[in-house]
């Protein structure tokens, strides 16, 4: 026995430091450990029973928490879409799946488990990869929620039923009425704790609480879960649904989080050694040798959970993409599924095969579940607004304009701009990629379309030919320049406005035909000037002049700063940055006593020669002379070489 769970830390450990490090989920390091170990592998465990025992803990410690987790009120909260989409992804994928085991030729129980197997997905991969990419927030993820907070209410029916489906006896009107009698026994475990946990428990805690024992207090929740667990088996019921009763009971304490946080080590070692008992339960030979069959099931079971989610979703009233989005997340099989599986086989429902290929199955689907999170967004996108969807989008907005504004990118400069034009009463058409932004605004009536605007066919559909100008608001240099040369090909005495966080590549837009471009930077920097100059009472038409003249000069006063500690936060990024450096020329220096325009520079510039209480412009016929103090502007590797050769010649 200490030399089985010696092997099994050992691999559990080196297995999930490897899974972690490729960014795949641990459930699979454990299930991968089992089947490496377990008697289909290379039969290095040996003692089977009391692993079963330890793995039951696991499942018991699993429920607990997970009811620990779910939230009353959550569910209240959420409940259209809960008791709406959550109910309805359940009961389609069951019947479906119920109907192609029966069509398969499985028997009515052993149908029903299949079904409530693949009908649940995993809620530990896919909240943890929502909340890795900062995405809970988001609709597609609370449809996600929702659905998976359903799941999670359906595994306590198919916790009780299980049992009484493996009595191949009871039959007919027997299983009826042994379905009711053990739904009167769950019905009594949940009442009854229930009333412990309202008014036995919270005495019980707050007396472990005032002896301020981490020890009592972690006994004590040990104490409860176990005993929970032991009251439902004791009426005949899954130790499981206890469990997660007693949590239940516990989770709308104020001491939830306590018990989180001390059960949660117990949980996560016994559940790991749950799924390395589920991992050895499975015959891998047995899934080799069907691999193209896994396969196929693999991808119909991605596809049909994905479909039914929308399906579910739009009979709801939600958005076809975040629908989409969001079936995409949920087409994996969940760790409760392999709960149901490990119990079914327990009681002998589901035989050896069956069971391997189901777990071959979900290990599968779960090693897809992080790419599929991660791409699920950009999927839906593709798959809900193919091209010619959105031209003929772009094309019914813009069928009716003229002599309009095209704005490409609705973000907070694009929104501005609308907000304006539609004050002075001036048409406009605006484009951007954004399906959420898009989606909220045209719900507000704002004239927008989803679409590329660096695309041709797409700035045709939005009536280029007939607009007055066009402004560019985002901040793509590929984008705005291929968007630039569509529009001189096209229609090459249109204007067009560029809005550019600042001057980089001002000259590259300007040349690739932009009739202005805005630096928001520097036009901020010339705002807060203009401010400053007029509460000195300065005359505003001195004001307004300068502004002017700074813009026509391409805003070259503006050029260059003296960064000191404010630089890139890497070299190579620091060594880029254009700068102001002051370099004096002492009397043996090189460039005494020679003009500027015989100065090797190169890539630098003198941007003023500093004389004595005087400030001369670098014209190129001016003599430099000692004491001069010369202002230079370029990039930190060509301040160096110029300063080298002023100073030495060399």
């Amino acid at each position: 026995m200490y030399t089985d769970l010696l092997i099994l830390l050992f691999a559990a450990v080196l297995l999930v430091a490897t899974f972690r490090r490729l960014g795949l989920p641990v459930i699979l390091a454990y299930l991968i450990a089992g089947v490496l170990l377990g008697p289909h592998g290379l039969a290095v465990i040996t003692g089977q029973s009391i692993m079963q025992t330890i793995a039951e803990l696991g499942i018991v410690f699993l429920m607990f928490s997970l009811g620990l987790e779910f939230s009353l009120p959550k569910l209240l909260a959420m409940r259209r879409l809960v008791l709406g989409v959550g109910m309805l992804q359940v009961l389609l994928t069951s019947l479906l799946f119920f109907a192609i085991g029966w069509w398969w030729g499985l028997g009515l129980a052993q149908s029903l488990v299949v079904a409530g197997t693949l009908a649940l997905s995993s809620t530990a991969v896919v909240i943890k990869q929502l909340g890795e990419q900062k995405q809970l927030h988001t609709r597609r993820a609370q449809l996600g929620v929702s659905v998976l907070l359903f799941q999670d209410l359906a595994v306590v029916p198919l916790l009780v039923m299980i049992p009484i489906l493996a009595q191949p006896e009871v039959q007919g009107s027997a299983l009826a009425a042994e379905i009711a009698w053990a739904t009167l026994k769950g019905l009594f475990a949940l009442f009854t704790l229930l009333a412990v946990g309202k008014w036995l428990l919270p005495l019980l805690f707050h007396e472990v609480a005032r002896a301020r024992s981490d020890e009592l207090f972690v006994l004590s929740a040990l104490l409860v879960a176990l005993l929970a667990a032991y009251m439902t088996h004791s009426l005949g019921l899954s130790m499981a649904l206890g469990a997660f009763l007693a949590g239940m009971m516990l989770g709308e304490s104020h001491y939830r989080h306590q018990l989180e946080v001390d059960i949660k080590p117990f949980r996560d070692v016994l559940m790991g050694l749950f799924f390395i008992t589920i991992g050895m339960a499975m015959e891998w030979e047995l899934v080799a040798r069907a691999w193209w069959q896994v396969l196929i099931c693999v991808v119909l079971l991605v596809l049909c959970k994905s479909l039914l989610v929308l399906l579910a979703g739009r009979l709801m009233g939600e958005r076809k993409r975040d629908s989409m989005a969001a079936g995409i997340m949920l087409s994996q099989m969940g760790e409760f599924g392999f709960v149901l599986l490990a119990l079914a086989l327990h009681h002998g429902l589901l035989d050896q095969q069956l069971v391997s290929l189901l777990i071959g199955i979900g290990i599968i689907s779960i090693a897809m579940t992080p790419w599929l999170v991660t791409q699920a967004h950009s999927l839906a996108r593709s798959l809900t607004d193919p091209a010619l969807l959105t031209r003929s989008e772009v094309a019914q907005s813009g069928l009716s304009k003229n002599q309009h504004v095209i704005i490409a990118g609705f973000g907070r400069a694009g929104q501005t701009c609308a907000r304006f034009l539609k004050i002075e009463e001036i048409p406009f058409l605006a484009l951007d990629l954004d399906p959420e932004r898009v989606s909220e605004a045209k719900l507000a009536g704002e004239q927008v379309a989803f679409g590329d605007a660096s695309r041709r066919d797409i700035l045709l559909a939005a009536g280029l030919l007939r607009a007055r100008l066009v402004i560019i608001t985002f901040d793509d240099r590929k984008r705005v320049e291929a968007m630039l040369a569509l529009i001189r090909e096209l229609a090459g005495d249109l204007k067009v406005l560029v809005r550019t966080r600042d001057d980089s590549f001002l000259e590259q837009y300007k040349q690739a035909g932009a009739f202005e471009v805005i630096p928001e930077s520097q036009e901020g920097a010339l705002m807060l000037v203009s401010h400053l100059l007029l509460n000195c009472d300065i005359p505003i038409g001195r004001v307004i002049r300068r502004m002017e003249l700074e813009r026509s000069s391409q805003y070259r006063f503006l050029h260059g700063f003296y960064w000191g500690d404010q630089s890139a936060s890497n070299l190579e990024a620091d060594q880029l940055l254009e700068r102001l450096h002051p370099l004096l020329l002492h009397d043996q220096a090189w460039a005494v006593g020679r003009e500027v325009r015989e100065l090797p520079l190169d890539e630098v510039r003198i941007k003023e020669v500093q004389r004595g209480d005087q400030s001369l412009e670098p014209r190129p016929e001016l003599v430099l002379a000692a004491g001069d103090r010369l202002i230079l502007f370029g990039t930190v590797v060509a301040m160096e070489q110029a300063e080298q050769r002023l100073l030495e010649g060399r």
